[in-house]
């Protein structure tokens, strides 16, 4: 039995720890804000202002390379149905349930925005299929991968309205691994996260390598057309579209790829690149965003082949991941004055808050603790934020 003494001692180390218990998700954000922010984070370097180069209008614009005086424009051509432009296939692919949600909850489960990502890209890009790959899609998650995904009522929802472009498309799971045999809980978990953001990153290289087409992971909103990328002169070698991440241009995204042929020699070199490599001795981010940046300007393919057409940050990724540009396009805007500027951005600009945005990467490892997870059809409506207005159209009255 304790003494008075004796507890009288344990009570402010009881006070500390309970202080500590209430105050945690704030002291995390604080540690979190800190470590981002921080003038060595390299935050700075993500966000600073950038010019787009003449390339990156060339790949904008759609006129490639040098032209004689007097010789019809990418456009002019495009007016007049030019029948050399030829059409790449315009099949959007998303990847979704790789991992079981039921054995780990941290994969998330197919939600609203989920389903508001997939609905924008059925009204931006007019596709003639999209197509949901997955393993597990049911609600609630199941253990069995081959649970009814229609059970799920947003996909539900997706299939009645679009019952014929709209595919989904099962890929079972894989065998296991003798990472997943790792005895050691901490290090079984760490080991299975990055063998399935691997697995993803090689699933839709390998699905626009066997059909071309357009790639979205499920936190991208596309806000405009892609017609004018996918249109391409037969022998212009830039079978592969990307943007760039981050004001200086650190890396090429893979959260948005643009295959205008299947069978692309980009593609197929940058899927060679996961074989025979100890994926777990790399940064997470590294074959996904900085080796595309790699093989894009390997002089070898760079000066015979040209094979990847690079936009500029904010065609496909601007605002950044950066824990500023996060807030800014989730606060909400504090002027009528604004809004109407920011309202009238995407009415000028065909949907998209800039000049050349085709679409919006919504970062959610970043976002989503901090705002996404809030976000429903009510308050997307009557919340006035950049995300929100730029969004808003996609979301139907009767949610």
């Amino acid at each position: 039995m304790v003494s008075r003494r004796h507890a009288r001692r344990l009570l402010p180390f009881v006070t500390i720890f309970v202080l500590i218990y209430i105050s945690f998700p704030h002291l995390y954000y604080c540690s979190d804000y800190i470590r981002q922010t921080n003038p060595f984070s390299g935050q700075r370097a993500i966000e600073q202002p950038f010019t787009t180069t003449s390339e990156e209008i060339v790949c904008l614009l759609g006129h490639f390379g040098p032209r004689s005086l007097g010789s019809p424009s990418f456009h002019e051509r495009l007016l007049t149905k030019d029948p050399e432009l030829i059409p790449g296939p315009n099949i959007v692919h998303f990847i979704y349930g790789l991992s079981n949600p039921h054995s780990d909850p941290s994969a998330g489960h197919f939600d609203f925005l989920s389903y508001l990502a997939l609905r924008a890209a059925f009204i931006s890009l007019q596709p003639t299929v999209l197509k949901l790959h997955y393993t597990y899609l049911s609600s609630p998650p199941s253990l069995d991968p081959n649970a009814d995904p229609l059970s799920n009522p947003w996909i539900r929802r997706l299939k009645e309205t679009w019952p014929t472009q709209f595919e989904l498309v099962h890929h079972p799971p894989p065998p296991p691994s003798d990472a997943g045999k790792d005895t050691n809980k901490k290090n079984k978990k760490k080991t299975t996260k990055s063998q399935y953001a691997h697995m993803s990153d090689t699933l839709r290289l390998q699905i626009l390598y066997d059909e071309g087409g357009i790639y979205l992971d499920t936190d991208v909103f596309a806000v405009r057309n892609f017609s004018d990328i996918l249109l391409h002169p037969p022998l212009d070698g830039k079978d592969v579209v990307l943007g760039y991440e981050g004001g200086n241009r650190w890396g090429l995204c893979n959260a948005v790829i643009v295959t205008r042929r299947p069978g692309a020699g980009f593609i197929k070199r940058w899927l060679d690149s996961y074989k025979d490599v100890d994926l777990e001795k790399e940064a997470w981010n590294y074959r996904s965003v900085r080796l595309p940046k790699i093989l894009a300007e390997e002089r070898e393919f760079r000066d015979k082949e040209r094979d990847v057409c690079a936009l500029p940050p904010h065609a496909f990724f601007w605002p950044t991941w950066t824990w500023r540009h996060v807030e800014w396009m989730h606060t909400e805007v504090k002027t009528e004055r604004e809004r109407i500027y920011l309202e009238g951005n995407i009415e000028k600009y065909g949907g998209g808050l800039f000049k050349a945005q085709m679409a919006y990467h919504a970062w959610s490892q970043m976002a989503w603790d901090r705002y996404l997870k809030y976000l429903t059809p009510e308050v997307i409506r009557t919340k006035d934020t950049p995300f929100n207005l730029l969004v808003r159209r996609f979301v139907e009255d009767d949610l």
